[in-house]
């Protein structure tokens, strides 16, 4: 007959008392692995913001006044992000989006400045504007495709595009 000692013993019956214990107190060793997974899940659920462009502070665009040159506006600014020389007068852009993006949606824009400056024939400032998001206009770009002239037509109204009395541009 096989012996055993204390300690298998003393072990033995740990292991039994162990297995005994209520429910309550056998989980409250699963507390900190549970606190641990909640952080991570919540954690995984933050938002993230991301900042693109131009971000000036006031004091930046304050400096730049009426009757500075192009190239002093470089300077003071940096290059602008795009240029405009329409009408004959020219006008430096400089264009910053932040968008938020929680978990795995889609990212929202939730701020846009866009700083013109305007500059008159002789290349000096005349006015400094502001846009922001609201004074945008949302585009749907697809670059795949081309615009058609007859695309908002009707099928009746394709048909007989070519019939009718023609008329002289020129005369």
């Amino acid at each position: 007959m096989k012996t055993r000692s204390a300690d298998s013993i003393s072990a033995t019956m740990n292991a039994a008392a162990t297995s005994r214990a209520p429910a309550w107190r056998r989980a409250a060793g699963l507390k900190p692995l549970l606190a641990i997974y909640c952080a991570l899940a919540f954690a995984g659920c933050s938002s993230i913001t991301d900042k693109h462009g131009h971000h000036f502070g006031e004091n930046e665009i304050q400096q730049v006044q009426p009757g500075m040159t192009q190239d002093s506006v470089r300077l003071t600014l940096g290059t602008p992000d795009t240029t405009s020389t329409a009408a004959g007068n020219n006008a430096f852009y400089y264009i910053s989006s932040t968008t938020k993006q929680t978990a795995f949606f889609k990212p929202e824009e939730v701020d846009r400045k866009v700083v013109a400056i305007y500059f008159n024939k002789a290349g000096s400032v005349e006015k400094v504007a502001h846009y922001g998001l609201k004074d945008g206009k949302i585009v749907d770009y697809n670059g795949s495709e081309t615009q058609g002239a007859m695309r908002d037509k009707n099928l009746i109204s394709r048909f007989f595009r070519g019939v009718g009395p023609k008329t002289k541009i020129v005369e």
